[in-house]
């Protein structure tokens, strides 16, 4: 690891490498010719750097697609299971409660006693490593990543798939970095490369894996970064499409273009996204830190892990629709085949849901649930709009959809990653324009209420994380 960040490796960090020198007016008798070999040299780099996120992105695809599979067949059979437990009355619960349980006590201790960064998104990580605040993890994160995010989300908990194959992503890259012997500016540009073809291929969506690498990731246009980006995006996503189909995501029915009367409501929902991302953030950290203040007392992990597995799967018994990642409530919301009159309630539920299932320390992320609730808010307001309006034709559908970017952005602050994630996700651009003005609101606000980007915050914890590590 310390070669890495050592001797002539650490200048190198950020540079912007270019593939062509300026001309040079100068006389012919000026030409130095190690120059010239600088520029090869510096050309012959960066082909193999694209070579190997060619490698890395392919590996990164095949990885995330079976991931995204098991986790398909892990949503199976826990419904499967609650059906059957249904007819075994008290066993049949406690069948679901402890199974769901143990799942994420497992994943917990897999967690605690092998990849102690595998907690958590995974994204806060990623960023940390890139920054040169913390090194890169071991290559042994990765399982842990995948069979305890399999366990964990699986279970019931309120986690996406993105944080885990993101995370993954990265440390495939570093591991390739490690065996190529590569020094770290070479390195940090695979391993951002892996974590946008680890987005890419766990929404099915190229451009906002490659937009999500230079707005939340580099935060910066680098073209050494953008070139392996690409590179990885090439093989990735045609290896996940071999396993898993090249259809979008979700499915929405046709949009009507939004009148400019209507504009104005889009840019109401973005403040109310704007808000209600305040107070999510606000509700997870704090949860988070309720965790952290009783982490002293004579109670494992794995067993406050396990408590909370337990408790969705109670929630899974009597509404097992609203438990997981949450894929199939965002495209009921989508189509409008949500009742109104439970639709509050629901919010309501995976609202408080998704902080809990964080703070349970397994391996999951944000993105998906978050998706969930913008598309939950949206339905809502727009169906109130449409009451409230009659004249105006509202299709709440748009809404729907324009609320999934907004709150996106409100949280992560990143609005072009989250505006072409939704129209990726969708297959559907009508409603860009809209959703420029509700992702506007939705930033401005939580700017002007000073409360800083999710993963800001969670960077801060992962990087305490490594001082209590360092410490042991």
């Amino acid at each position: 690891m310390e070669a890495f960040f050592s001797g002539t490796f650490a200048s190198d960090f950020g540079k912007d490498y270019p593939l062509r020198r300026p001309r040079d007016h100068r006389p012919a008798v000026d030409h130095n010719p190690d120059d010239d070999r600088q520029v090869a040299d510096e050309r012959r780099s960066l082909l193999g750097l694209a070579a190997m996120a060619l490698i890395i992105g392919a590996a990164t695809g095949c990885v995330g697609a079976i991931f995204r599979l098991l986790l398909a067949h892990a949503d199976r059979l826990r419904d499967a299971m609650i059906a059957w437990a249904h007819g075994h009355a008290i066993w049949g619960f406690l069948t679901v409660v402890g199974a769901c349980g143990v799942a994420t006590l497992v994943a917990a201790g897999m967690v605690r006693q092998f990849s102690p960064h595998a907690s958590g998104s995974g994204i806060p990580h990623v960023e940390a490593v890139l920054r040169e605040e913390i090194p890169p993890a071991p290559f042994g994160l990765v399982p842990v990543k995948f069979f305890g995010g399999i366990l964990a989300i699986g279970s019931g908990l309120a986690l996406g798939r993105e944080g885990p194959t993101v995370q993954m992503g990265a440390g495939i890259a570093v591991f390739a970095a490690r065996v190529c012997r590569l020094c770290w500016a070479d390195s940090r540009v695979l391993l951002a490369a892996g974590a946008g073809a680890g987005l890419a291929t766990a929404f099915n969506a190229p451009i906002a894996g490659l937009v999500f690498v230079l707005e939340e990731l580099v935060q910066r246009f680098e073209h050494r970064v953008a070139i392996a980006a690409l590179a990885a995006l090439a093989t990735a996503i045609p290896v996940a499409r071999l396993l898993l189909g090249d259809a979008p995501d979700f499915h929405i029915g046709p949009l009507s273009y939004p009148s400019a009367e209507s504009a104005p409501l889009f840019l109401a929902l973005g403040g109310i996204a704007g808000l209600l991302a305040v107070a999510y953030n606000r509700t997870l950290l704090a949860t988070i830190a309720v965790r952290d203040r009783f982490g002293g007392l004579p109670i494992p992990i794995e067993l406050r892990a396990g408590l909370i597995g337990a408790s969705v799967g109670m929630l899974a018994w009597f509404a097992p629709e609203l438990v997981g990642g949450g894929d199939q409530i965002t495209q009921r919301a989508l189509i409008g085949h949500e009742s109104v009159g439970i639709l509050g309630g629901a919010f309501l539920i995976r609202f408080g849901l998704g902080a809990l299932s964080y703070a349970a320390g397994t391996p999951g992320g944000l993105f998906a649930p978050l998706l969930v609730l913008g598309a939950q808010s949206g339905l809502l307001f727009g169906a109130a709009c449409r009451l409230a309006f009659p004249a105006l034709s509202i299709q709440p559908e748009a809404f729907a959809l324009v609320g999934m970017a907004a709150l996106f952005t409100g949280v992560v602050r990143a609005p072009v990653t989250g505006i072409v994630l939704v129209a990726e996700m969708t297959g559907n651009v009508t409603m860009l324009l809209p959703m420029l003005g509700a992702c506007f609101m939705a930033m401005l606000l939580p700017m002007l209420l000073g409360n800083a980007p999710i993963y800001d915050s969670l960077r801060e914890h992962t990087l305490r994380l490594e001082r209590q590590i360092r410490q042991r």
